[in-house]
Protein backbone atom coordinates (compact mmCIF):
# COMPACT_ATOMS: atom_id res chain seq x y z
CA UNK A 1 0.00 0.00 0.00
CA UNK A 2 1.98 3.31 -0.99
CA UNK A 3 2.29 5.97 1.49
CA UNK A 4 0.62 9.65 0.72
CA UNK A 5 0.75 12.40 2.17
CA UNK A 6 -0.92 16.17 2.23
CA UNK A 7 0.53 19.17 1.82
CA UNK A 8 -1.20 21.92 2.79
CA UNK A 9 0.39 25.41 2.61
CA UNK A 10 -1.78 28.44 4.03
CA UNK A 11 -0.38 32.06 3.20
CA UNK A 12 -1.22 34.14 6.47
CA UNK A 13 -0.40 37.63 5.95
CA UNK A 14 1.34 39.33 8.76
CA UNK A 15 1.47 43.09 9.17
CA UNK A 16 4.49 44.91 9.76
CA UNK A 17 3.27 45.49 13.42
CA UNK A 18 2.85 41.83 14.15
CA UNK A 19 6.39 41.18 13.12
CA UNK A 20 7.73 43.61 15.59
CA UNK A 21 5.84 42.73 18.46
CA UNK A 22 7.24 39.27 17.54
CA UNK A 23 10.69 40.63 17.22
CA UNK A 24 10.78 42.75 20.28
CA UNK A 25 8.98 39.32 22.22
CA UNK A 26 12.01 36.98 21.16
CA UNK A 27 14.13 39.60 22.27
CA UNK A 28 13.25 40.23 25.40
CA UNK A 29 12.65 36.56 26.05
CA UNK A 30 16.25 36.02 25.23
CA UNK A 31 17.59 38.99 27.23
CA UNK A 32 15.60 37.35 29.95
CA UNK A 33 17.47 34.00 29.61
CA UNK A 34 20.77 34.99 29.09
CA UNK A 35 20.66 37.41 32.50
CA UNK A 36 18.96 34.70 34.23
CA UNK A 37 21.93 31.72 32.48
CA UNK A 38 24.64 34.83 33.61
CA UNK A 39 23.49 36.32 36.83
CA UNK A 40 21.90 32.61 38.57
CA UNK A 41 23.32 31.67 41.74
CA UNK A 42 22.52 28.08 40.69
CA UNK A 43 25.87 26.46 39.78
CA UNK A 44 25.13 23.92 37.17
CA UNK A 45 22.69 26.64 35.09
CA UNK A 46 25.69 29.08 35.40
CA UNK A 47 28.65 26.42 34.39
CA UNK A 48 25.78 25.10 31.61
CA UNK A 49 25.24 28.69 29.94
CA UNK A 50 29.82 29.14 30.48
CA UNK A 51 30.47 25.92 28.83
CA UNK A 52 28.17 26.52 25.76
CA UNK A 53 29.80 29.92 25.38
CA UNK A 54 33.24 27.98 25.22
CA UNK A 55 31.88 25.47 22.73
CA UNK A 56 30.54 28.69 20.29
CA UNK A 57 34.38 30.02 20.71
CA UNK A 58 32.61 33.21 22.07
CA UNK A 59 34.83 34.85 24.51
CA UNK A 60 32.95 35.16 28.54
CA UNK A 61 35.94 37.02 30.38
Amino acid sequence: MPVTSLKHSVATPTTFSQRVAVAVGASLLGLCLVYFAGFSHIEAVHNAAHDTRHSAAFPCH
